[in-house]
């Protein structure tokens, strides 16, 4: 009888709509920050490229900054977004796990059983981590927040200045050696060179491959800078 429950709870559970809403909003959001520092970078190297081609590499840090102020509270406003809405989900669990226990607890079984675990020690497992931190337990095998994960907006922020900043020191510094006549083809050349290092450096750090990730984000850094020659 247990084992039919949990596994028609286990079903239900997989197809909800709610929950799957939220979880692949929550992972589409973790996949393109894994992008967006790199894609960062290449936006801080073309704002140095066109004020360096229109200044000849002279007073750029005016507009490096605003860029980087930019693209901080961009981030940190998207970011917030997603940490509001983990606590809104946390604070609908908290009041879910006050008015229907029975129910959390067959809930959290039926994951469990999902995952491959024999009914009855699935209801054995539930009983006990819900005994130990029940919300701890909902939020990291429910909704798939954990303290790893969660979101933090200010070192996002921080995160994505810095990015864009250092996205502006190959330019700068090539654009300070190169001859007027060169100095775009070549800053244009080595924006794209140093973006691309970037993300293979970022594919490498998160054992991704690093040639797919270096040509994703040089592609469409390229095409950012292509599309945007004023």
């Amino acid at each position: 009888m247990i084992g039919q429950v949990l596994e028609h709870a286990s079903k239900q559970y997989r197809t909800t709509p709610h929950i799957a809403h939220r979880l692949v909003a929550r992972g589409s959001v973790r996949r393109e920050r894994r992008d967006s520092l790199n894609i960062q970078s290449g936006l801080g190297c073309r704002s140095c490229t066109r004020d360096s081609q229109q200044r000849g590499g002279r007073r750029c840090r005016r507009p490096c900054g605003r860029g980087a102020m930019s693209m901080a509270a961009g981030e940190y406003v998207s970011v917030h977004s997603q940490a509001d809405t983990e606590n809104a989900d946390l604070q609908l669990e908290r009041a879910e796990l006050k008015t229907d226990d029975r129910g959390e607890h067959i809930e959290l079984a039926a994951i469990y059983v999902a995952r491959g675990l024999d009914p009855v020690l699935a209801k054995q497992v539930a009983q006990q981590l819900m005994a130990h931190d029940a919300i701890g337990a909902h939020a990291r095998d429910e909704l798939r927040i954990c303290d790893a994960s969660r979101a933090h907006p200010i070192q996002a922020a921080l995160a994505s200045a810095c990015s864009f900043a250092v996205g502006a020191v190959m330019p700068l510094l090539v654009a300070s050696m190169a001859s007027r006549t060169m100095v775009i083809p070549l800053v244009a050349g080595s924006s794209l060179m140093f973006l691309a290092l970037l993300a293979g450096l970022a594919a490498h750090a998160g054992g991704a491959g690093v040639l797919v990730g270096a040509l994703r984000v040089t592609f469409w850094g390229a095409l950012a800078m292509a599309v945007t020659p004023e």
